[in-house]
Parts: C-alpha cells; sequence; structure tokens
C-alpha cells in the first residue's frame, strides 16, 4: 500500500513537473534568432591591366579586351576620330559588357546596314567627352557630362570605392594615351534616352542632378 502510494505520488509529482519542462523548452526553441550579417556586395569584374598607347583606338586594339568594342567603332566609322582627336576621353565597355546585351539587340546594333550603323554610332558618341575626364575630377564629383552625343552621362563618385558614370561601374580608370586621351573602363554599354533601344534594354538613362 505505501509502495503503490510512493507511486502514485510520483507520477502526479512527474505530471506537475512535465508541463514545467515544456514550457522551458519551447520558451527557448522560440527565441528570437540573432540577425544576419548585411551581405557582402558582389564585387567588380576584373579585367588584366590596360597600358596606355598612342591613342584611344590603338590602345583598345592592343588591349585585346575590347574586340567588339572596335568592330563597332569601325562600322560606326569613329576609328578617325578616336586616333586622331586629342583630349578625349571614352568610357569603354568590355567585350563581357557587349555581350551582357540581349543578343537580338546586339545582332540588330551590329547589322550591316545604314540604320544600324546610325544608331550604333549614336550609341557610341554617348561614351565619348570631348574633354579630359580622369578619377581625380569623378571622385567626390556627382552630376551631368555633356557626351559629344549631345546628351549628358552622369558621373557618381561620391562613393570613393565605385565610381559610376549612368549604371555602369568604373572597373579601370585613368588609362592615358601619348595625345592626351583618357580611357575609363566600364562594365555596362551606355545607352542614350533617345535611343529606340533604350526601352527593349530597361537601362536607365542618366538623369542629371
Amino acid at each position: 500500500m505505501r509502495l503503490n502510494r510512493f507511486i502514485a505520488t510520483a507520477c502526479a509529482a512527474a505530471l506537475i513537473a512535465c508541463p514545467a519542462i515544456a514550457l522551458a523548452q519551447g520558451d527557448a526553441t522560440t527565441a528570437p534568432p540573432a540577425p544576419a550579417a548585411p551581405p557582402a556586395p558582389p564585387p567588380l569584374p576584373s579585367i588584366p591591366k590596360v597600358a596606355g598607347g598612342a591613342d584611344i583606338y590603338d590602345t583598345l586594339k592592343a588591349s585585346g579586351q575590347f574586340t567588339i568594342l572596335l568592330k563597332a567603332v569601325d562600322q560606326a566609322g569613329l576609328a578617325a576620330v578616336l586616333q586622331t582627336y586629342p583630349n578625349l576621353t571614352l568610357f569603354a565597355p568590355t567585350d563581357a559588357a557587349f555581350n551582357a546585351l540581349p543578343p537580338d539587340v546586339l545582332a540588330k546594333l551590329t547589322a550591316a546596314n545604314d540604320t544600324a550603323a546610325n544608331q550604333l554610332q549614336q550609341i557610341l558618341k554617348y561614351h565619348v567627352i570631348n574633354a579630359q575626364v580622369d578619377a581625380s575630377k569623378i571622385r567626390g564629383a556627382k552630376g551631368p557630362v555633356p557626351t559629344i552625343e549631345g546628351g549628358p552621362v552622369t558621373i557618381d563618385g561620391s562613393n570613393p570605392d565605385d565610381m559610376l558614370v549612368n549604371n555602369a561601374d568604373i572597373i579601370q580608370a585613368d588609362i592615358h594615351t601619348t595625345n592626351g586621351g583618357i580611357i575609363n573602363v566600364i562594365d555596362k554599354v551606355l545607352i542614350p534616352k533617345d535611343s529606340p533601344y533604350l526601352a527593349e534594354l530597361g537601362a536607365p538613362p542618366a538623369s542629371p542632378q
């Protein structure tokens, strides 16, 4: 009888204790998790260092990283401009930047007809500034700069670790040529706001500040 009474008392105590244990465990499992660290920004694309040459055109050709840009420059009839005019600045998209365009758009731009050549020339001129614009003029600055196409690009050097032109990162700046030209390498093709390809590409135009 005493043993039965002892077992009954022990079971009752266990029933009382079990909810308390469960409640304590529940509290532990429902504690809010520690906040996750913010993701690191993706690294900028890297390219082999480009060395300056006699002029902008020859520098691009010697690099070997701008074959699509050079083909486009030849097709648009702008090779002589980049070779003979001093003190120009070119924001030069790499082959990877051109290959990031939708294939049908790139095919239209490089098609062998006058309409494509005119539209291609407009886009390429939008990458050229008739002045020397190096990193010393970009860092700490933000605002529109006119291009030889007529429309402005927006320079943004407010972040010292990431200089921008429109929505493109400048991945190598200050490639100086002998005749005073400057090449700033970028990771996207710039599209002027009046280009018929702007909506198709979904690229934001320059927005003067």
